[in-house]
C-alpha cells in the first residue's frame, strides 16, 4: 500500500481547521464508522437471530477483550510505522464484519454463535486499530498547520455531525427492521405480498455495509503525517528520534520502548491518569447501558418501530451537548467538567432503573448525554496534555482502560443474568418473559457500580496524591 508521507513540510495556513485534508477525512471516517443502521435494534437484532441475553453479554465481552489485547499494540504500531495503515485496516475490517453478519446462518445455533464470535473479534480489531489513531492523525495535521488550539472546534463539529447521522441511521434502521411498517409501506407502493421479520432481519446490516465502503473511501485519501519525534532512548523520556529512522528489524524494539515509556509517562502525569481513570469508569458502564438500549425500550413499552425515533431524540441532544462541553472545557475547571458528568450519569441511570412506561425516556436521555460528555472531555484534556510523538499510544492506553472496564462489566453482567435466571422458579412463563424479568431486576446494578467506582477512584487519587507530595 502506498502512503503519502508528509514529514516536516510547511504548508500555508488553512483558513479553517476543516479545510485540512486529514481533518475533513477524520470527520467522515468517524461519522461512517460509528453511525450504524443496526444500532437502534442492536440488542433485539442479536436476540432475534437466536442469541440469548447471556450469550449477547458474552459476545460483547469477547469484543471488549479483543480490543484490550489489540488496543495498545495498534496504537504503538501507528506511532512507529504509520497511522494511515491502521485506519485502512480498520475500514476493511468493518467491511468483512458486515459481510459475516450478512451470511450468518440462523438454522444452526452453534454455528450461528461462532459466526457472531468472529464478527465480534473483527469488530474489536477494527475498533482497536481506529481508537485514538484517527484523532492522532487529525490532531497532528492541525498541529502542522499551527492550529492545534482549534481541536475543540473539530471535536464539536464531529460530534454534532455524528448526532445528525445518528438521527438518520436510527430512524431508517429501526423502520426497515419493523416488518409491519415495511408491509404497510409495500402495500402503499402496490405490493400486496406481506413482508416478514425474516426478510427485514438483515436490512440494517446491508445498509451498514454501504457505510463500511464509504469508510474505506475516506481513509484511502489520508495524508500520513509523521510526528516531529519519537522515543528512542531508554534513559530519558525527553529524547526524540524520528520514526523514519527505524528500520523494519528495529520496529518491534521501538514499539516496546515506546509502550513502556508511554506507560511510565501516564503514571507520572497525575492529571492524565485521573482523566483516563474517570473515562474508564464512565465509558464502561454507560456504553453497556447504551448497548442494551433497545431491550430497555421494549421494557418501557415502546413499539420497535419507535426505536429509531428514540435514538434520534438522543442524537438531537448530541447536537447541542458538544457545544456546551466546549464552552465548559474552555471556561471552567476540569474538576467542574468531570463533576457535572458525575451528576448527569448518576441521575440518568437511577431514573432508568425504575422502568417507567414511556416516561423512562427522560432518564435514558440524561444518561446517554453523559456518554457524550465523557467522550468529549476525555479526548479534549488528554490530547491537550500529550506530545505528538506518543499521542496515538497514549490514546490507545485510554481506549485500553475503557474497554477493560466494558469487558469486565460484560462478563460480570452475563454471570449475574445466568444466576438470576437459575433462581427463577416460575412455571408457565416463556423464555423471553424470563429474560425480560431478569433484565429489569438486575438493571439497578449499573448506578450502584458507577457510585462504587467513583468512591474507589476518588480514594485512589487521594492516596496517590498524598504519596507523591
Amino acid at each position: 500500500m502506498t502512503t503519502r508521507s508528509v514529514p516536516h513540510v510547511s504548508h500555508p495556513p488553512s483558513p479553517s481547521p476543516f479545510g485540512v485534508n486529514n481533518v475533513s477525512r477524520f470527520i467522515a471516517f468517524r461519522v461512517f464508522f460509528n453511525c450504524r443502521f443496526y444500532y437502534p435494534v442492536f440488542t433485539v437484532l442479536f436476540l432475534d437471530f437466536g442469541i440469548s441475553v447471556a450469550q449477547f453479554a458474552i459476545l460483547n465481552a469477547v469484543w471488549a477483550a479483543t480490543i484490550v489485547l489489540a488496543e495498545v499494540p495498534s496504537g504503538v504500531l501507528a506511532d512507529v510505522v504509520g497511522r494511515k495503515r491502521l485506519l485502512v485496516f480498520a475500514a476493511f475490517s468493518m467491511v468483512v464484519e458486515m459481510l459475516i453478519l450478512c451470511l450468518a446462518p440462523r438454522d444452526h445455533l452453534s454455528l450461528l454463535f461462532g459466526f457472531f464470535v468472529v464478527n465480534r473479534i473483527l469488530s474489536g480489531l477494527a475498533e482497536a486499530a481506529a481508537s485514538g489513531v484517527d484523532e492522532a492523525i487529525a490532531y497532528d495535521a492541525l498541529q502542522e498547520q499551527g492550529m492545534a488550539d482549534q481541536w475543540g472546534r473539530v471535536l464539536d463539529r464531529t460530534m454534532r455531525l455524528q448526532s445528525i447521522m445518528f438521527i438518520l441511521t436510527m430512524m431508517v434502521g429501526a423502520a426497515v427492521y419493523d416488518a409491519d411498517l415495511m408491509s404497510r409501506v409495500a402495500a402503499l407502493a402496490g405490493w400486496e405480498a406481506g413482508i416478514t421479520p425474516e426478510q427485514t432481519l438483515r436490512l440494517p446490516i446491508y445498509l451498514t455495509l454501504v457505510l463500511a465502503v464509504l469508510c474505506v473511501m475516506a481513509v484511502l485519501g489520508l495524508d500520513e503525517i509523521r510526528p516531529p519525534g519519537a522515543h528512542e532512548s531508554e534513559h530519558t523520556e525527553s529524547h526524540q528520534a524520528s520514526p523514519q529512522t527505524f528500520s523494519t528489524r528495529h520496529t518491534m524494539g521501538a514499539a516496546v520502548r515506546l509502550t513502556l515509556a508511554t506507560g511510565r509517562w501516564i503514571l507520572k502525569t497525575p492529571f492524565v491518569l485521573v482523566v483516563i481513570l474517570y473515562g474508564m469508569l464512565f465509558d464502561g458502564i454507560l456504553r453497556m447501558t447504551v448497548t442494551l438500549a433497545s431491550q430497555y425500550y421494549r421494557m418501557i413499552q415502546l413499539p420497535e418501530s419507535s426505536f429509531g425515533l428514540m435514538g434520534s431524540a438522543m442524537s438531537v441532544a448530541g447536537i447541542f451537548i458538544p457545544r456546551l462541553c466546549l464552552w465548559m472545557a474552555e471556561n471552567r475547571s476540569p474538576a467542574f467538567c468531570l463533576g457535572s458528568t458525575v451528576v448527569t450519569a448518576l441521575s440518568g441511570l437511577c431514573g432508568m432503573a425504575f422502568f417507567w412506561p414511556y416516561i423512562g425516556l427522560v432518564p435514558a436521555l440524561i444518561a446517554f448525554s453523559a456518554m457524550t460528555m465523557t467522550g468529549f472531555y476525555v479526548s479534549y484534556f488528554v490530547n491537550q496534555k500529550t506530545s505528538s510523538f506518543q499521542r496515538a499510544t497514549v490514546l490507545s492506553f485510554k481506549g485500553l482502560a475503557c474497554n477493560i472496564s466494558y469487558g469486565m462489566l460484560g462478563i460480570f453482567y452475563a454471570g449475574l443474568l445466568e444466576v438470576k435466571k437459575s433462581q427463577v422458579k416460575v412455571h408457565g412463563i416463556d423464555t423471553q418473559s424470563i429474560e425480560n424479568m431478569v433484565f429489569t431486576e438486575t438493571f439497578f446494578w449499573f448506578p450502584v457500580a458507577l457510585a462504587a467506582g467513583l468512591i474507589v477512584v476518588w480514594a485512589g487519587v487521594r492516596i496517590f496524591r498524598k504519596q507523591n507530595k
